[in-house]
């Protein structure tokens, strides 16, 4: 899977640009803030439907335009793909030509990976920061689970709001059954999926590790949830009613689910270096890389936002090992170069892209 060409207008600071990749590695560098990280966005746009940066589509419209659009070609095994998405007084995506009904459609087509500095707090910060991350791949591969996980999360907003209402206003507490019964039915898919997929990165983590370690550390990946069956959920439910009730909110479910990461059998979070947390990291998403690769029979298209520069020169040697059949499209301040590989260099300037020959 690779991206050929993609055309931006009235993107962030770019008013039109067109921009031809090559189908190894992509060096995209520049001073700060002259809009190499816009290009990965406008990607990943195209790949998630949402972006990695804001949650307000007119942040995504250049200053004093009316509306953005984003043009993408790309060629997969099987077939070749296009993709628009504009966003103006309304937001329209087509794909090949056929607007989708749901922006939830999009996912599929084009599978990416997102690499940035800030991917450290996957595993530094909060339980939400993993569970985004699990979402995220998961989504792109299980149309499922993202049906199951938007249900679940108005389900528990919904049970929230009777929550408090119980305390207000009085109502019958019996009417939870409703909402638990329904919180219950779509927490054992997520669970389900969820730990799926933590064995298959928990599959190719360990090797990756002690490739990029050189054998020095052993990495474990242990899933943490309250879920065990649909009928022990319910039970939870009902144990943590008026607990639930005083407080306004659901305090079990797999909405507080998470996983810890080991080095040598000590959690990472308790006793990790910064070396340790960055090459986990990186450990975590080249798994996912080939879990990715497993499921689709392709690689996805990775997106490195400044990451290769949080690297010295042999962790980058260690991870460009790694990569040498996915498409990579990286962003940084200084010209990167490869040796013996297959890559082409683009300076970007005030909203001007230039490739160097």
């Amino acid at each position: 899977m690779n991206i050929t060409k993609i055309k931006l207008e009235n993107f962030r600071n770019y008013s039109k640009q067109e921009i031809e990749f090559n189908n190894g590695i992509n060096v995209i560098y520049g001073d700060n803030a002259q809009g190499k990280t816009n290009i990965l966005e406008a990607i990943f746009l195209c790949s998630m439907g949402k972006s990695f940066r804001t949650t307000r589509d007119k942040d995504l419209i250049k200053l004093n335009e009316s509306y953005t659009k984003i043009n993408i070609e790309y060629e997969k095994s099987d077939r070749t793909g296009r993709i628009e998405y504009f966003i103006g007084d309304k937001k329209n995506v087509l794909v090949n030509g056929v607007k989708l009904n749901k922006l939830s459609q999009l996912l599929g087509n084009i599978n990416s990976i997102i690499f940035s500095p800030d991917d450290i707090e996957v595993l530094k910060g909060a339980p939400q920061k993993r569970r985004k991350f699990l979402n995220m791949m998961i989504s792109q591969l299980r149309p499922a689970y993202l049906f199951n996980l938007n249900a679940y999360n108005k389900t528990l907003e919904q049970r929230n709001n009777y929550l408090r209402q119980i305390k207000l206003e009085n109502k019958p507490e019996e009417m939870l059954e409703i909402w638990d019964e329904k919180l219950a039915t779509h927490a054992q898919i997520i669970y389900t999926y969820r730990e799926e997929f933590v064995e298959k990165i928990l599959s190719k983590i360990i090797d990756i590790h002690k490739n990029i370690t050189d054998s020095k550390e052993v990495i474990n990946i242990v899933y943490k949830s309250e879920f065990i069956n649909k009928e022990d959920f319910i039970k939870k439910l009902k144990s943590a009613r008026k607990k639930d009730i005083l407080r306004g909110y659901t305090s079990v479910g797999v909405h507080r689910d998470d996983f810890e990461i080991y080095i040598n059998n000590k959690n990472i979070n308790l006793y990790g270096s910064q070396g340790q947390f960055r090459t986990s990291i990186l450990s975590l998403k080249l798994s996912e890389l080939y879990v990715i690769y497993d499921e689709i029979g392709e690689y996805p298209i990775l997106l490195l936002d400044d990451f290769m520069s949080e690297l010295d020169e042999k962790r980058r040697k260690k991870f460009v090992e790694n990569i040498t059949e996915a498409q990579v499209i990286l962003t940084g301040t200084h010209k990167l170069i490869l040796e013996n590989l297959n890559y082409k260099i683009y300076n970007v300037k005030d909203g001007h892209v230039k490739i160097e020959e």
